[in-house]
């Protein structure tokens, strides 16, 4: 590691270098294809920046290109980089759909060493002339199992070949499909594949819990779950619709939330994010788009307000909580159907699913027991000095006197018994004295 980034690196807080850090370095640096695969959380970005910055020479161009699926890990990775990269005087520029692309091609003209954009964009810049790639040294493809699919690879794959045959490879993945394992096919050059998983030690203490509820009372629960002490979640959604009505009823009735989905422009996403990091909202409503990379420090809690189908969804969800040795919480929403079904998807997996309960004001894995109230008979003889009865003084009846002067037996005083009158019965009375009159004249 160069003498920049070692007191860079120290000056951040950083203790040590985390496994998928120290494993690809080398290899990077020593200009080798590698595929890097680590658990969320553990550090990608900057595993790949540190080794990636150290070949560049500052004012030579464009030498280095890292794609990334979304928007906002496209900013986020490259805040991180240019962090690093003005150690060495190199400039980092973005390269995102939804920003505007005249100021992106005059941002290009300063020739920036190191571009992070989406794919789209990129290869519509290349595609116009306005980005080229000839001195391209590196392509860095992050959370590769996501955009190695459909026509993404295409993009991808269209990307690499408009860089020189030469160019150095770099993926990295927090979860292993079947693609991963024909990159050589794909690509054309031979990828050493480096998988720390089971050696990182970066993943903090993350329960994962089953919380039964409805459809219909899931936006009730979220309301109930921000009444926690120091609460804030990331909610993932599978449809966009269910997402704005959520979104739309919260707003109108003042719930601290804001919404995180592709069809926003990149203003307000970024403003969404930057607020829940900050804590000025509790709850982020969101699809998949907010699922890959982003890093949002220590949060709490994540919640799966709509079950995911797939293993890599969950394992990218749940990988926004527990990072770099933080405590979390997964919140799993459904009906019984949906848990059970939960379940059998993840059965294959570590992960330990337990049912959660709403205990007072806290949740709890213990089911709350409902409380019996049984009356208890007192003795007979204990009554006399443990409960004594209390004598409560009743009016004694009149008594009418006698003709011959004693006193006669009580007279109970009757209760007048209130007449309801109706209009039925009142009618009828007015209808009987009518009929009386005409008899009469």
């Amino acid at each position: 590691m160069l003498k920049q980034f070692e007191t860079h690196f120290k000056t951040l807080g950083y203790r040590e270098p985390t496994a998928i850090q120290t494993a690809v370095y080398e290899p990077l640096v020593s200009d080798h294809n590698v595929l890097g695969l680590a658990p969320t959380g553990s550090g990608k970005t900057v595993a790949f920046t540190l080794p990636a910055l150290a070949n560049l020479l500052p004012g030579d161009g464009t030498q280095l290109i890292v794609l990334e699926p979304s928007q906002e890990l496209a900013i986020q990775t490259s805040r991180v980089m240019r962090d690093w990269a003005k150690l060495l005087d190199l400039q980092v520029l973005a390269l995102t759909g939804g920003a505007n692309v005249k100021r992106q091609t005059e941002r290009l003209k300063k020739r920036p060493e190191v571009i992070v954009g989406t794919p789209g964009r990129v290869l519509n810049l290349v595609t116009d002339r306005k980005l080229k790639l000839h001195l391209v040294s590196l392509l860095i493809v992050d959370e590769a199992d996501d955009l190695l699919t459909g026509e993404t690879l295409d993009t991808v794959r269209s990307i690499a070949q408009a860089a020189p045959a030469d160019v150095q490879l770099g993926f990295f993945s927090a979860t292993d499909t079947p693609i991963l394992h024909e990159l050589d096919q794909w690509f054309g050059q031979t990828v050493e594949r480096i998988d720390v998983r089971e050696q990182d030690q970066t993943q903090g203490v993350v329960r994962h819990g089953l919380l039964q509820v409805g459809m219909g009372k899931r936006d009730q629960m979220l309301k109930r779950l921000l009444a926690l002490p120091n609460f804030r979640a990331l909610v993932f959604f599978k449809q966009a619709s269910t997402l704005r009505h959520t979104a739309t009823k919260f707003y109108h009735e003042h719930v601290s939330a804001a919404s995180l989905t592709s069809d926003l422009r990149q203003v307000q996403r970024e403003k969404a994010l930057q607020d829940f990091r900050q804590g000025r909202i509790r709850l982020l409503l969101t699809t998949d788009v907010a699922a890959r990379g982003l890093d949002i420090p220590k949060l709490p809690a994540v919640i799966n307000y709509d079950l995911p189908t797939q293993v890599n969804e969950y394992v990218h969800r749940v990988g926004r909580t527990g990072r770099m040795g933080e405590p979390g919480q997964v919140i799993s929403l459904g009906d019984d159907h949906d848990l059970r079904d939960l379940k059998k998807l993840l059965k294959e997996t570590d992960y330990e699913l337990v049912p959660l309960y709403f205990n007072g004001r806290a949740l709890s894995t213990e089911r709350p027991v409902a409380a019996k109230t049984t009356s208890v008979a007192t003795p007979v003889a204990n009554r006399t000095t443990a409960q004594a009865p209390i004598e409560t003084p009743v009016a004694k009846p009149q008594q009418r006197q006698s003709r011959t002067g004693g006193n006669a037996a009580p007279v109970p005083t009757p209760t007048k018994k209130k007449k309801h009158k109706n209009r039925h019965s009142k009618n009828k009375g007015m209808r009987k004295k009518w009929r009386d009159r005409d008899t009469q004249k």
